[in-house]
């Protein structure tokens, strides 16, 4: 691939400008800073510039990391180590000519710490010099290849020993935008030619059954703005994975018969609304959206009036229903616990530079009491859906075993159970199955049975 020599993004800011804010972000990912709350502190003008060189860039900090660790033994300061790494991990990269990169950073460094200019200036000569013989130096080292830290891929190693590499490659792979139509407001095939004659799709092939129990995602080839989706604004479709659709239909059709209107649900851990919403698109419920982030909630509020829908929103803990729980049970509940979000990191690449070994040991303590807690409040006969967006045994197949071993009133039912974001795991029409997720659907057993 060749690559383009332009010094200017799409939006007319020049490089030297994006990299020293791709600079500032790869700075505090590093430092524990999520890219979203980094990208958020940018100025508008500069945000789409950034985001792309910042995802660039973290699919492949792992080989920045160890060239830098090569070039410059000692770490500079945060922000021009941001600013090697950023030019490192793009010159390694098609995206742009490596000289008139090498330039637009050292440009970048001038402008907001001059005396570090010179050392960008030699470290990235250097390496464009060497370049060949530094990249092979890698060749042995497991993070600077697959740009994942070290303890995530032993984990993924033992979980999934014929998957691993796939899973870790596909975590490099831009993921497509896929949409939820709104059956509400029409059939998913409708909405597909309304996207066509927009310009946004081009291939109308769609399944023949177009039916709420069986989610028809609708993927684009690329992403673009959603005020370019037609009748966004009025709540005609949404942006969802593929793998979160398959949550709402399979708790409203849980047992093969759908929820009955008026039915009381529980949405646990519901921000940022997405599943909440499509619980409502599918059945007249009776939904209660919990979360414990005020902010995050705030979200599922938005979601629910872009659409026209209606439910219950309660800031709150879900592990601790004394203090929210008005004592009547639910006929369903749909807990999306928190997790390491390892099964969604083509979307956030930040995430597994974000995560330690230590905390996937502590979500699963959360996990398991989140679900002790909001069992009791589940009506006998009701069904409780357990999902992740993590693809670490840990956080799905294995607190599914255990909670059934200590609860014997749960009783496990057909569901997808782990789902991988790699080529084996593909619908039958060959598309993108989405994320990774894992999904675990309980009943409790009726009284007296």
């Amino acid at each position: 691939m060749s690559k383009t020599v332009s010094t200017s993004s799409p939006q007319s800011l020049p490089l030297w400008q994006l990299l020293s804010g791709c600079a500032d972000a790869v700075a505090a990912v590093r430092q524990g800073q999520s890219l979203t709350d980094a990208l958020a502190a940018r100025k508008t003008a500069e945000r789409p510039g950034v985001q792309a060189l910042s995802f660039a860039v973290l699919r492949r900090l792992g080989t920045a990391q160890a060239l830098r660790l090569r070039l410059v033994p000692k770490a500079p300061q945060p922000w021009v180590d941001g600013l090697l790494l950023s030019a490192l991990a793009l010159a390694c990269g098609p995206e742009y000519n490596a000289h008139t990169l090498v330039d637009q950073a050292v440009e970048a460094a001038k402008r907001r710490a001059k005396p570090a200019s010179g050392l960008v200036n030699a470290v990235l000569r250097r390496f464009l010099r060497e370049q060949a013989t530094l990249l092979a130096e890698l060749d042995d080292d497991p993070v600077a290849h697959f740009n994942h830290p070290a303890w995530w891929i032993k984990r993924l190693q033992k979980d999934w020993p014929e998957h691993w590499q796939a899973i870790l490659m596909a975590n490099q792979e831009q993921p497509p935008m896929t949409l939820r139509a709104n059956l509400r407001h029409g059939r998913t095939a409708a909405y597909r030619i309304r996207l066509s004659e927009a310009g946004l799709l081009t291939n109308l092939t769609t399944a023949s059954v177009d039916s709420p129990d069986q989610p028809q995602p609708i993927v684009l080839p690329h992403g673009v703005p959603v005020q370019r989706l037609p009748g966004f604004d009025q709540g005609d479709v949404s942006v969802q994975d593929a793998a979160a659709q398959i949550a709402a239909p399979l708790l409203v059709y849980a047992g093969g018969h759908k929820l009955p209107a008026g039915a009381r649900v529980l949405d646990a851990c519901a921000a940022p609304g997405g599943k909440t919403a499509h619980l409502l698109e599918l059945a007249d419920l009776d939904v209660t959206a919990l979360d414990a982030d005020p902010e995050r909630l705030a979200r599922v509020n938005d979601t629910l009036q872009r659409l026209g829908l209606k439910a219950r929103t309660v800031a709150a803990d879900a592990s601790q229903p004394q203090s929210w729980w008005d004592g009547q049970a639910f006929d369903a509940i749909l807990l999306d616990a928190p997790c390491s979000a390892s099964g969604i990191v083509r979307r956030h690449p930040d995430v597994r530079w974000l995560r330690r070994e230590t905390d996937i040991a502590a979500l699963a303590h959360t996990q398991d009491a989140i679900l002790n807690a909001l069992w009791p409040l589940l009506k006998p006969g009701g069904h409780l859906l357990y999902c992740t967006c993590s693809v670490f045994k840990m956080e799905g197949q294995d607190r599914i075993d255990a909670f059934l071993q200590r609860t014997p009133d749960a009783q496990a039912h057909p569901a997808p159970g782990h789902l991988l974001p790699v080529v084996e795991y593909l619908d039958p029409a060959g598309r993108d199955r989405g994320d990774g997720f894992f999904y675990a659907l309980l009943s409790k057993s009726p009284l007296g049975s």
